[in-house]
């Protein structure tokens, strides 16, 4: 006898997204797989932080985060989404938006429960949920328009559900949910008892007249509603890992106890330069981060269109997925493998996105970088026309 990996070992292997980012390394290629955004670091989080540590804020915080941090969460929500936050009650603050997701998860779901899962999906839903035990169910979106209906929910809901995953502006496929689709999930929610946990990391980056809608704003789901957010994306600080998660008072407090087991706490100085950060940009920098990736987005679709690779153009987030079905391979590894190789330019197999043969079709594009390396990228991608 000798000892042995959990069971939970073979559900959690390298995801295919950091797997594109090492292909791309070896052949010095350009990184559209992994969703690193370039922007600038905004002066104000960078200086909160630096100066936090340096007046020695650099012990635990509250395991629910530092006040400051989560009155600014607080103040911003209401501007910006409509929420009526309670700042010492509904706003846990972890370890990134995957960490109050984990969170989460282990405080409000059980082994042997199901949750809907919506697809193309963020494999790290999906992967958590599986670790734990819990059994993701797939409502598949089907391209351009990634409609559903509230038959398509009715089939995948068991006496085994337990709660909905959504993820608004979503990625990969860039939905933005909308009043309607968003009423239809409500109506479902309520009427089968369900938690809608919902994955907003993205709600500053939506294009074209749209206009990101916080679920839990919609009648009956501030109760049901665990809204997931953070500054990762917007403030272009993936590596600080803060994120947020927003609800009633009796799963916060179950929420906040989770995230102190497996992280104790965000890191302190860090918060206050969040908190800044929130305090000091307004509706002009996060307009400006919308218009930007605008205009990222428009002319790296049509960089894709000439180079004969179809995209499915986002209304949100920064991804795009593609139609890589005219490269040569079987599988949408094989044809994102082939794409690097021939041009250097890294995405993710559509594959890493969907439980069954859709993703196979198709290849993710992360378009946030800085217009010199989306130019360089645009230029290697000629090279397949």
């Amino acid at each position: 006898m000798s000892p042995r990996v959990s069971k939970r070992r073979p559900l959690v292997a390298q995801s295919e997204i950091r797997s594109m980012t090492l292909e791309c390394a070896r052949v010095s290629g350009v990184n559209l797989a992994q969703g690193v955004c370039d922007l600038p670091v905004p002066a104000p989080v960078i200086e909160g932080a630096e100066q936090a540590m340096r007046a020695g804020a650099n012990i635990y915080t509250r395991f629910d985060g530092l006040p400051r941090l989560r009155r600014a969460i607080a103040a911003k929500q209401k501007h910006c989404t409509g929420m009526d936050l309670d700042p010492d009650g509904q706003i846990v603050v972890s370890c990134g938006a995957t960490g109050a997701f984990y969170a989460a998860c282990l405080a409000l779901l059980d082994e042997g429960d199901e949750v809907l899962v919506f697809e193309p999906y963020y494999g790290y839903h999906v992967v958590t949920l599986a670790s734990l035990g819990i059994k993701p169910v797939y409502v598949t979106l089907e391209p351009p328009g990634w409609g559903f209906t509230a038959r398509d929910l009715e089939r995948a809901v068991t006496a085994k559900t337990r709660a909905l995953v959504l993820n608004t502006p979503s990625n990969p496929a860039g939905k933005v949910f909308d009043r309607e689709e968003l009423g239809i999930i409500a109506d479902f929610a309520e009427s089968h008892d369900l938690f809608v946990f919902t994955d907003e990391i993205y709600e500053h980056f939506v294009f074209d007249g749209k206009k990101h809608i916080a679920p839990a704003t919609l009648p009956g789901m501030a109760g049901r509603t665990i809204t997931i957010s953070g500054v990762s994306k917007v403030f272009s600080v993936t590596g600080w890992r803060l994120g947020y998660a927003l609800c009633d008072p009796q799963w916060a407090l179950a929420i906040g106890h989770f995230s102190d087991l497996v992280y104790v706490c965000a890191p302190a100085p860090l918060q206050i330069g969040a908190a800044r950060g929130l305090e000091e940009l307004g509706p002009d920098y996060y307009q400006g981060v919308s218009d930007d990736h605008r205009i990222k987005r428009d002319r790296f679709c049509g960089a894709l269109r000439s180079a004969g690779l179809t995209p499915y153009v986002p209304d949100g987030a920064y991804y795009t997925l593609a139609d890589v079905t005219g490269l040569p391979g079987k599988t949408a590894r094989e044809r994102a493998l082939y794409l690097l190789e021939k041009t250097g330019v890294a995405c993710v197999p559509g594959s890493a996105f969907y439980s069954g043969p859709v993703g196979e079709t198709l290849a993710r594009f992360c378009f946030a970088k800085e217009m010199n390396v989306l130019e360089d990228a645009m230029q290697r991608l000629g090279r397949i026309s």
